[in-house]
């Protein structure tokens, strides 16, 4: 076991029906010995019939089995009453980070319908790790290859974007970003870059005026606070832009508008951050994936880069040391 004085992180297992026992169950065996200390916080039998660990990786391992009304999850079939154990777990690993007995929670894979069905409203993670952790307006953030990008609307109705967008106050949360960008990846003056609504960020109200209504306006008065941020700019053409070097983050008005682009160009290895709360967090890019569970095809490649950023951000903040701002890479240890 590594000494107490480095990270220590807490996985949750997401719906254990999903491939996200797998894909811990690989990092667990190929994480070189002395990166992290863990624990693991969820559906322990299905963690272990997906392949589990090997004795020599179980150093600096502590499990946290939380039982669930449905202990024998076949892989691939979702069952509505595992969500109370999933929930259980995603609760106990939050409480032990706001404790301060782990340093960040890497979170496996849920599933909402599960969630739904299960009779809990959450829409995903984001909503209910700011409840508990008694947070308003958190930050979704996802970052992979060369683009961090950031939903202004996170999970709803396409046709509810605009007014949601005439309530949220845009300009705070572009601060806010900001300022978040700079403490988790050392980034001493983020450059924003603001998605337009519309095609061509509406081409002077040719195609809507959300632009001059909402965007712009805050856009503005973000600059006049400091903040760095260009937009609304064209959504079309923008993360070609990112990509090259030119913006540090982009900031869209929905879920799929910037995480459609993220997933193409970095799907597998980006990871999901959650800023504005009191505790780290980070998450896969992905589902669950219930297509793919117990077929051994499951590829941990984001559950090791969300790993691998927790990491490096709780080491950079508990050093006080800044760095380039580029993502830690851990790589994997040979598997016999």
């Amino acid at each position: 076991m590594i000494g107490s004085g480095d990270v220590r992180l807490a996985l949750t297992v997401g719906d254990p029906a999903g491939i996200g026992p797998e894909i811990i169950a690989a990092c667990l065996r190929s994480l070189p010995r002395g990166v992290c200390e863990i624990q693991v916080y969820g559906d322990l039998g299905a963690l272990e019939r997906a392949g589990g660990w090997s004795p020599e990786g179980t150093r600096g391992v502590e499990l946290r089995a939380f039982d669930t009304a449905s202990a024998e999850v076949v892989p691939g079939r979702p069952d509505p009453k595992a969500a109370a154990g999933v929930v259980a777990a995603i609760e106990q690993a939050t409480r032990a980070c706001l404790r301060g007995e782990v340093d960040a929670i890497v979170t496996g894979p849920l599933s909402k319908e599960v969630l739904g069905a299960g009779g809990y409203t959450y829409p995903g993670h984001t909503e209910l790790l700011a409840e508990l952790c008694g947070a308003s307006d958190p930050i979704m953030l996802l970052t992979g290859g060369e683009l961090r990008v950031v939903p202004a609307t996170i999970h709803c109705p396409l046709r509810e974007v605009p007014e949601r967008l005439s309530r949220i106050d845009l300009s705070r949360l572009l601060e806010k970003l900001t300022s978040e960008l700079s403490r988790c990846f050392a980034l001493e003056r983020p450059r924003i870059a603001v998605c337009g609504l519309n095609p061509h960020a509406s081409d002077g109200g040719r195609f809507g005026d959300e632009e001059q209504r909402f965007i712009q306006p805050a856009v503005e008065l973000a600059r006049e606070r400091g903040v760095a941020v260009s937009g609304p700019l064209s959504a079309d053409s923008l993360f070609a832009r990112a990509v090259a070097g030119e913006f540090d983050a982009v900031v869209g008005m929905y879920h799929d508008q910037v995480l459609g682009p993220l997933k193409l160009h970095a799907f597998g290895r980006a990871v999901n951050v959650t800023l504005g709360l009191p505790i780290l967090r980070t998450s896969v890019d992905h589902g669950t994936a219930f297509e793919l569970a117990g077929k051994g095809v499951a590829e941990s490649s984001s559950m090791l880069a969300a790993i691998s950023l927790a990491v490096q951000i709780a080491r950079q903040g508990a050093s006080g040391r800044s760095s380039s701002g580029a993502q830690h890479t851990i790589e994997r240890r040979d598997e016999a």
